[in-house]
């Protein structure tokens, strides 16, 4: 459910709360939630209803509590749950309405959704998925719709929750979505519901999603048209969300904890929230990650049950790095940190040298215990590749048990992607800069760039170091800027396009079965000219006129994809062209050779000063996106369109795609097509 669960998701569930204690200069800021569960589908089959989210929101709302919310501040909408609302359609859109009416700047909610999800085509969205549906959450009153393209009735569409998240957002509220549910992605591909063998009664695992078209279409009359906010364009700073799956995969429900006599049926991304509040993190990515550690043992548990069923692994996006129940921008921390797999006395880590790891590179091994304690000891990287690295346990820690979350960050920028900077003078302070680029003053030696202050006149800039020299004309030679502010955006464009190289180096020539990159010239929509990325460098004129470029992804691989895709305009400073926000998951949605994913990405006008960068790998199961160490700017994105991709099956083998595109100022030299 990608869009429709970045949507949904973004109106998923509020489990957002905001402690008054951490709210400073707002005393009136309150915490609210609105947890939606939907187990019968009154005009539908008792086969596909469900059993667990009446259980989901009880579990949600017990674990708001204990984070300090007020019984009053919870409004549950659930069938089978005492002195609780229906969850039809019309019943959630009016709590949307009031508890948006209740909320002022300042204030924290969190949506929560627990049910069926179903993926249709719908041919009026303003943005269309790759894989060209759409996703609907299915309320109690859902009706089938036979031959239409269009939403369902009784089925609450994904662009209409990102509009309710939007207006949200708009009133400087900070949104927590999580949506329990799947997108039946793979049901609708040939999956049938006999597939499954026979269960033993006390310990039944369903799963979330219907096909569309297995709806019964009731004869029920059409309610009242739903007052839905008008969509806007608004920043993401303040909004973080949770899936429970990506389009193509389904999520169970099942006993949990797993052999607890005391269980009872759950979902298993609210099951794995729940617990994950109770080890304290400190952020929003602590607590994914933590939700993460819970899912290989039951994955592998139903792998053997259900081989033939595409099983979950959770998406998060937003600004995962800010501090957990608090509506503010400002991060706790903006150094990564990474998940760690151990075996014996080995800890292995799915990130590398496309992430800006290097051998003997310091960190910091952190181990969380299951009351939520948090032990720490520096260490160093032993062996580094490309996707991967590994390093030893630290002694200190090695006695620990297997239920602790291991987790590792970075401790400094690495040494070989630092930004030399020849100067005689600190450098200015106010930088801003993502991990793993980084700037650092030299007074002799290896320098990248040279530094001169010029009084009132401003200061220059001249580039030392060949590599940079060479790579782009527009960091060829010296600049003068007028002023500090100009001079901070310089440098720090330098740094970042400094690693932008260093990447392309790394996975040039790289290949990745399925994935195709094509850079295209139109003039309308007439193609004019045209050349795989892999192979336009330097090969593609620009446009001119009344030319545009674009940028076709297509990918047939089998696997959701982290991808990233930037440019480097003719100042020399790296444009985001996916993700587009910091804030957007990179995560590019699975196709098949029979069911490709594709998109179209409009480019930033461009000459011949300017660089374009393409670079995928497959994506890491139960793990947070990976963006190579690129990252997004922090303005506001082009849309409001949330877009949500997932995680394939394990990986095999790891691949990875990388184009840089220069263009060339010879027509002749590119693919014509009349």
């Amino acid at each position: 459910m990608k869009k429709a669960l970045h949507l949904l998701a973004a109106v998923g569930l509020v489990v957002g709360t905001l402690l008054l204690a951490t709210m400073a200069g707002n005393a009136a800021a309150a915490q609210r939630a609105l947890l939606v569960g939907v187990s019968e589908l009154v005009n539908q089959p008792q086969a596909l209803w469900l059993q667990a989210p009446r259980n989901d929101v009880l579990l949600m709302r017990q674990a708001l509590l204990k984070q300090g919310f007020a019984e009053s501040d919870i409004t549950v909408l659930a069938d089978g749950v005492s002195g609780a609302a229906l969850p039809d359609t019309q019943g959630i859109h009016d709590a949307l309405a009031r508890l948006l009416a209740q909320s002022n700047s300042g204030d924290f909610v969190m949506l929560y959704f627990s049910g069926h999800g179903t993926r249709l085509r719908d041919a009026g969205k303003r943005y269309q998925e790759p894989d060209g549906l759409a996703e609907n959450f299915l309320a109690r009153d859902v009706r089938g719709q036979v031959g239409t393209d269009a939403a369902l009735p009784g089925g609450v569409r994904d662009v209409d929750f990102d509009a309710w998240i939007g207006a949200f957002l708009a009133r400087n509220v900070f949104v927590w979505s999580v949506f329990d549910t799947c997108s039946a992605a793979s049901l609708t591909r040939g999956i049938k519901a006999d597939l499954a063998p026979a269960q033993p009664a006390d310990d039944e695992v369903r799963f979330r999603g219907v096909p569309a078209g297995q709806l019964a279409n009731s004869a029920a009359p059409g309610g009242p048209a739903l007052a839905v906010p008008p969509a806007s364009n608004l920043p993401r700073a303040r909004y973080v969300a949770f899936f429970a799956s990506e389009s193509h995969q389904v999520t169970p429900e099942l006993k949990l904890p797993r052999k607890d006599r005391t269980g009872r049926p759950q979902g298993l991304l609210t099951w794995a929230v729940a617990e994950a509040l109770q080890r304290k993190p400190a952020t929003w990515l602590d607590l994914f990650n933590s939700v993460l550690s819970m899912y290989p043992p039951i994955i592998e548990e139903l792998e053997a049950r259900f081989p033939e069923r595409a099983l979950p692994s959770p998406v998060a996006e937003g600004n995962l790095d800010l501090p957990l129940f608090t509506n503010t921008r400002q991060p706790l921390s903006t150094r990564p940190v990474w998940r760690a797999q151990r075996v014996g006395s080995r800890l292995t880590l799915p990130v590398g040298r496309l992430d800006g790891l290097d051998v003997r590179q310091p960190v910091r091994v952190l181990a969380t215990l299951s009351d939520g304690t948090v032990r720490s000891v520096p260490a160093v990287l032993s062996d580094v590749d490309l996707g991967d690295a590994r390093l030893d346990v630290p002694s200190a820690l090695a006695a620990l048990s297997g239920s602790v979350v291991w987790s590792v960050a970075p401790i400094d920028a690495p040494d070989a992607v630092v930004l030399r900077v020849l100067t005689d003078k600190p450098l200015p302070g106010g930088m801003s800069l993502a991990w793993p680029t980084g700037l650092r003053a030299v007074r002799d030696g290896d320098a990248d760039v040279r530094w001169s202050d010029l009084g009132p006149a401003g200061h220059r800039i001249e580039t030392i170091s060949p590599v940079l020299a060479a790579a782009s004309p527009t960091v060829a030679h010296a600049t003068q800027v007028p002023d500090l502010p100009a001079l901070r955006q310089r440098l720090q464009a330098l740094a970042q396009f400094k690693w932008f190289l260093q990447v392309h180096a790394l996975a040039r020539n790289g290949q990745l079965d399925g994935f195709d990159a094509v850079v295209e010239i139109r003039d309308g929509d007439r193609l004019v000219r045209a050349a795989p990325a892999q192979q336009a460098d330097g090969q593609l004129m620009p446009p001119v006129g009344n030319e545009r470029a674009t940028l076709v992804i297509r990918n047939t691989s089998g696997q959701s994809l982290d991808l990233v895709i930037f440019a480097l305009d003719a100042q020399g400073a790296l444009q985001a062209i996916f993700p587009e926000d910091v804030g957007e998951t990179n995560r590019f949605e699975r196709g098949t050779a029979q069911a490709p994913a594709a998109k179209r990405f409009e480019l930033p006008r461009s000459d011949t000063s300017s660089r374009l960068l393409v670079l995928a790998s497959p994506a890491v199961p139960w793990s947070a996106p990976r963006l190579f160490g690129l990252h997004g700017p922090t303005s506001e994105p082009a849309g409001t369109d949330v877009r949500v991709r997932g995680l394939p099956q394990t990986i095999r083998e790891r691949q990875v795609f990388a184009a840089m595109v220069r263009w060339s100022g010879e027509a002749s030299a590119a693919k014509s097509h009349p």
